[in-house]
């Protein structure tokens, strides 16, 4: 990713952090509690239409430091 587009993506973070602040304090306190190899993150979405998609991860360390790596990209913007 070029820094043009990182800084644009540091932007937008910030954005969805204040239109969604109930998400922030949701993963802070999921960091907080620790994220785990072998914990298992759920992840659901409902269409308009009512239909609904559900997915979930069984963590791996590769998984978290993923996770590491976009959460300190929300801190610095």
């Amino acid at each position: 990713m070029n820094p043009m587009e990182m800084m644009k993506l540091a932007g937008r973070l910030g954005i969805f952090n204040q239109q969604h602040p109930k998400f922030g304090k949701f993963l802070k306190a999921v960091a907080a509690k620790g994220l785990t190899e072998g914990s298992v993150m759920e992840v659901k979405f409902k269409a308009t239409d009512g239909k609904e998609y559900v997915a979930n991860i069984k963590m791996t360390p590769e998984d978290i430091e993923t996770i590491d790596m976009i959460r300190s990209m929300g801190q610095t913007s």
